[in-house]
């Protein structure tokens, strides 16, 4: 990356300015020893759900909930998000997150349980917005679960497309970055789907079906 494309990412990235409820999410992911979306993330998350406008979203790896409060800070006041992480620590740091951010309970459903046992359960085409955020080894699950679950126009984002910038690098074989690039291979050929690349913090990849 040259020094003006760097400074340019930076620039990005610290241009958001995020609330008290945000900075107290990151507080808890710190504390739990779990990443958080970046800055530039969280407010790509917002913009994304506010322009969906939609009304059913599943999340793929919960945190302590800071990418679901920015997905539901432009969600319509009627949208439910349903959260999956199999760790409960995270889920109830998760939950005191959304009444921060002042969310009936109503409007969130968290569960608990591995994403491949969950996603399979839940409707098929049933849903607007899918947000993968999870163990990577398993994100090809993820990813095909999500698919059958979007809803003609529904939107599917994949954090860390890049995977610290290793995916663009041929030298690089490793299984994470060898999955990553498998999956933003198999997207980009389905023909049901519009894919596109962001390079927001460690890449969003964002697909739309037809």
């Amino acid at each position: 990356m040259s020094a003006e494309k760097s400074a340019s990412w930076s620039y990005a990235e610290q241009l958001p300015t995020e609330d008290e409820v945000l900075l107290r999410a990151r507080e808890r992911s710190h504390e739990l020893g779990v990443p958080a979306v970046s800055t530039g993330v969280a407010a790509a998350l917002t913009v994304l759900a506010a322009t969906s406008k939609a009304q059913t979203v599943v999340e793929v790896g919960t945190g302590a909930g800071v990418s679901g409060v920015a997905l539901l800070a432009g969600l319509p006041s009627t949208a439910v998000l349903t959260t999956i992480d199999v760790d409960v620590d995270h889920l109830k740091a998760a939950r005191e997150s959304f009444a921060d951010a002042g969310v009936a309970s109503n409007r969130t459903r968290t569960i608990s349980g591995r994403a491949s046992q969950v996603l399979p359960r839940l409707t098929d085409g049933a849903y607007d917005l899918v947000f993968i955020d999870a163990d990577k080894p398993s994100a090809p699950t993820y990813v095909d679960q999500a698919t059958r679950l979007l809803k003609p126009a529904g939107l599917l984002i994949v954090n860390n497309a890049f995977n610290h910038d290793k995916v663009a690098n041929p030298a690089a074989r490793d299984e994470i970055t060898t999955v990553m690039r498998r999956i933003e291979r198999t997207l980009r050929e389905d023909e049901r789907l519009q894919t596109a690349l962001l390079p927001t913090g460690d890449g969003l990849l964002l697909a739309v079906r037809r």
